[in-house]
């Protein structure tokens, strides 16, 4: 029994590398921001601070061409929902098998954006009002705000809420 302990113990004070609070404590990511040329991009963005844009820039990585498209994006921050069909049936559901660090920040960044930008809620809340429970709102959320993050690195330009959650278009007075 004694051996079993050891193990455990051994076992539980392991850490994966990006699991290392040190590395993304706020001194040392305050210093070290100015020098990563895509960080003025990822903190454009309403809801994402220092912490939560280098933790997303260590999860997607330097390499913009490592993704083909905004999905290959989604798909592995796992924001963007599975469809399965077969007949008659189909059932969307969300993606289990996804970079669970990416979309935990993910989580936390939708949840900050909700505060902070005046679209971000309002998108939730058309989701909501859709029927949508809070986590599935939040997601698409999230997935709504990577989608926009994918662009902004590929081409090098800032977040714009007006791009991102264009105004709802005014409904046409329907002819009597």
């Amino acid at each position: 029994m004694p051996r079993v302990r050891a193990v455990l113990s051994r076992a539980g004070n392991r850490q994966h590398p990006s699991d290392d609070h040190s590395l993304v404590s706020g001194s040392r990511v305050h210093s070290h921001r100015p020098q990563h040329p895509d960080a003025e991009i990822l903190t454009s963005f309403p809801g994402l601070g220092i912490q939560l844009a280098a933790r997303i820039l260590a999860e997607i990585g330097d390499d913009h061409i490592g993704f083909a498209e905004a999905r290959g994006l989604k798909a592995f921050a796992g924001s963007s929902p599975v469809t399965r069909a077969s007949g008659k049936k189909s059932s969307i559901t969300r993606r289990w098998v996804k970079n669970h660090r990416l979309n935990h920040a993910g989580y936390l960044w939708a949840f900050a954006a909700l505060r902070h930008s005046p679209g971000a809620g309002a998108h939730y809340w058309r989701r909501r009002e859709h029927g949508d429970w809070h986590a599935a709102a939040q997601r698409n959320l999230f997935n709504r705000m990577i989608g926009q993050l994918y662009p902004c690195l590929q081409q090098g330009e800032l977040f714009d809420e007006h791009v991102a959650f264009p105004a709802p278009t005014e409904l046409a007075v329907t002819a009597a």
